[in-house]
């Protein structure tokens, strides 16, 4: 009786109202007939069908749950979550990002929304001889010294994106917001697109392991290509990707039905084949080579170039600052990404379990440059889920020099974190190829909001440093952020992420016995030298 009730009684009933309803010549029975018909259809289909089990014990019903689950983000998202719980990003941070982005009031009422008392709340002390707000943003020179022509940036500017993953009016309205609020604009690994040129703004050249727009047929690294992008006005910086936070370690693969001829055009590649993004770099094989590799680029462009990364194993990044002092090339700048993700699409594992979170990852390379005596040649720029001015404070507390942004910028385009970039579903034209919704995102406002958003992150961080007592970032350090670690203690981040001692990893009897592991292991002729 059960398992007649589970698999057949909704399909029953339907039949015996239809057959009923043609019995008494109800006047309207065909019709209602009609209309019943295919649900009886759809009732036997699934009895009949093996792929859910659900559907089989549920005939026709079953079809709600899948429907609930569709819906599930929506639902969870706008009568669910409240202001502080949604994620990745919460509605107070989206809420901050929209408000700033469209120059509406973005004061609060009545108090922090965050509970101070739980394990984990961060904030920064004021003083009570406050500086005066300085009259002009301070800016990050790369190059100087170095290179022919170095760059002067905002110090809060679009992480990298690619053409491809965003829409053409997506990327055109960043760089229009770009050249609006004199920022750059990262291109992301997807090469050099006609959006990215159209309007002008500052531009980071990003060059991942598929030199796109500087690749041969074969997929290796051509000069003459890069040369010619290089020279480009708008271009000025070169940053090598070694990895990314959202996968790092993982290359990626763009599916031959995606390569349209202007795909193709813009990275090089052959219209309709798959192209392959593998895990590591064909130019370079060693921490020297890579150095080696960084030097040829700012001698052939004449602008600053430097490296991002996703910090893994710290004796690879030891690694790399023992090839600098062995071949005394440095890069301009390196670009931390937090291992928490960020926009490209990954799988769960690397999203969630691959890579050194942000804060972590910060204070790792800030103490090898330090610890090398080398961080006051290379400027450090952080890249992870920066919203609000207070993230930007943090960040120059753990070792940064400018931060870059992505999914705040997205935000400010119109993004509503309805998390499907990998989908080419975007309901608001953003991270998508559909032209319909791309045609639907219109530059002009958007740029404005992206332009409006970075220069209100910029002014706020220049407000809290005021209120900290300071005139210049470089005066932030570990001992101005503080952390609770447990209901009664708290600790600043000088303790939490302390800093090596300046040039102690030069010599093997100054190196701090939780870094002597690592430093033995680290080689400048190779990553994996000795695996001991």
């Amino acid at each position: 009786m059960d398992t007649f009730k589970h698999q057949f009684i909704t399909a029953t009933l339907v039949l015996v109202v239809a057959i009923a309803l043609l019995a008494l010549e109800y006047p309207n029975a065909i019709w209602a007939y009609v209309l019943i018909l295919p649900v009886v259809g759809v009732g036997i289909f699934d009895m009949w069908q093996k792929q859910h089990t659900i559907l089989r014990l549920y005939p026709v019903i079953g079809h709600l749950r899948f429907l609930f689950e569709a819906i599930r983000p929506e639902i969870q998202q706008y009568f669910v979550e409240d202001d502080t719980n949604g994620a990745p990003i919460n509605r107070e941070f989206r809420s901050l990002v929209y408000q700033r982005a469209k120059g509406q009031r973005d004061t609060r009422a009545f108090g922090t929304q965050f509970d101070v008392n739980r394990v984990g709340y961060e904030w920064t002390n004021h003083s009570i001889f406050p500086e005066e707000l300085s009259v002009e943003e301070p800016r990050v020179i790369y190059g100087e010294g170095r290179c022919r022509q170095p760059y002067s940036a905002s110090m809060v500017n679009i992480s990298a994106m690619s053409y491809g993953a965003l829409s053409p009016n997506a990327i055109r309205a960043l760089n229009l917001g770009a050249k609006l609020g004199n920022f750059y604009h990262n291109t992301g690994e997807g090469g050099i697109s006609p959006f990215h040129l159209e309007h002008e703004g500052d531009l980071v050249w990003q060059i991942g392991t598929g030199y796109f727009g500087c690749r041969t047929k074969a997929g290796k690294f051509d000069r003459e290509a890069f040369a010619k992008n290089a020279q480009r006005e708008t271009i000025k910086m070169i940053e090598i990707k070694l990895s990314q936070g959202a996968k790092p370690g993982h290359g990626g693969l763009l599916p031959g039905k995606k390569v349209s001829a202007q795909v193709a055009e813009i990275r090089g590649v052959e219209e309709g084949k798959d192209v392959v993004s593998p895990p590591m770099h064909s130019a370079f094989s060693s921490p020297i080579e890579l150095l080696g590799f960084i030097a040829e680029l700012r001698e052939i462009s004449g602008k600053p170039v430097g490296f991002k990364l996703s910090v893994g194993k710290p004796d690879e990044i030891l690694a790399v600052c023992k090839a600098m002092l062995a071949t005394n090339i440095v890069p301009d700048f390196i670009t931390v990404d937090g291992g928490e993700g960020g926009t490209g699409a990954a799988p769960i594992e690397f999203a969630n379990s691959v890579g050194t979170p942000l804060r972590e990852a910060l204070g790792i390379i800030n103490s090898c440059l330090v610890g090398y005596g080398l961080r006051d040649q290379i400027k450090i720029i952080a890249s992870g889920k920066v919203l609000s001015a207070f993230h930007v404070y943090r960040a120059f507390a753990l070792g940064a020099d400018a931060v870059n942004s992505a999914r705040g910028m997205m935000l400010a385009l119109g993004c509503i974190q309805s998390k499907y970039c990998n989908t080419d579903k975007c309901p608001t034209g953003v991270a998508t190829q559909n032209k319909v919704r791309n045609d639907a995102l219109d530059v002009c406002t958007k740029s404005q909001r992206v332009a409006n958003f970075q220069s209100s992150m910029v002014y706020h961080f220049r407000k809290i440093l005021g209120a900290t007592g300071k005139r210049y970032p470089s005066e932030i350090n570990g001992y101005d952020v503080h952390r609770r670690i447990s209901q009664t203690e708290t600790a600043s981040f000088a303790e939490i992420y302390p800093v090596l001692e300046e040039g102690c990893l030069l010599h093997e009897q100054s190196v701090p016995k939780e870094w002597l592991y690592y430093w033995h292991k680290a080689h400048a002729s190779s990553w994996h030298q000795d695996n001991k």
